[in-house]
């Protein structure tokens, strides 16, 4: 089951105006807090938003900070950016009915790397909850946990808007098992 959950998740960056239930939201964070973590820290902490005041407030700074991200994009990204469409503008971020802000308590060991794991397990349950989302990490997280009030220790690692997806492109295509595994050593 797992398998096809992965391989059905992608990214969502559209959303119905339905709003989800909070409980199938607090069920997908609930899988998430089982994840593993450096010395047990589990040092993740999951800020929910439902505002609309704030969700424009979040929006409103990230993109101020992703126009000068894009003015200075050059090279491949920038290519590729330019390519699928993306620009400074993440809408998403005030019309998804929920936003997810996903923190890091720095003062525990492999805090970040623990924190991701937690994301990943995230992910899985939003797909089987029947919810989408997009990892999308702001240019300037500080500015957002000043606004938040976020304790000095915690950093921002990703915001994950969230409701029924409304994008009907399809999952960019993955490498085949032969392309990431090795065995013994790297060739």
């Amino acid at each position: 089951m797992i398998v096809e959950l992965a391989k059905k998740r992608k990214t969502v960056r559209k959303f119905k105006t339905e709003k989800p239930p909070l409980e199938s939201v607090l069920n997908a964070i609930e899988v998430a807090k089982e994840a593993p973590s450096g010395m047990n820290a589990q040092p993740w902490h999951f800020l929910l938003i439902e505002s609309s005041e704030k969700k424009r407030k979040i929006r409103g700074i990230c993109e101020k900070d992703e126009i000068k991200f894009y003015e200075k994009m050059k090279g491949k990204l920038g290519e590729w950016l330019h390519e699928k469409g993306f620009t400074w503008e993440k809408p998403f971020l005030s019309d998804a009915p929920y936003l997810v802000l996903v923190f890091t308590d720095i003062r525990a060991p492999f805090a970040i790397q623990s924190t991701w794991l937690a994301i990943g397990y995230l992910l899985l349950a939003l797909e089987e909850e029947g919810l989408g989302t997009v990892t999308y990490t702001p240019p300037n997280p500080r500015e957002i946990e000043k606004l938040l009030n976020a304790p000095e220790h915690y950093r921002l690692q990703t915001i994950l808007p969230i409701g029924y997806p409304n994008d009907d492109k399809p999952k960019y295509k993955r490498k085949s098992l032969e392309e990431v595994v090795t065995f013994e050593k790297f060739e």
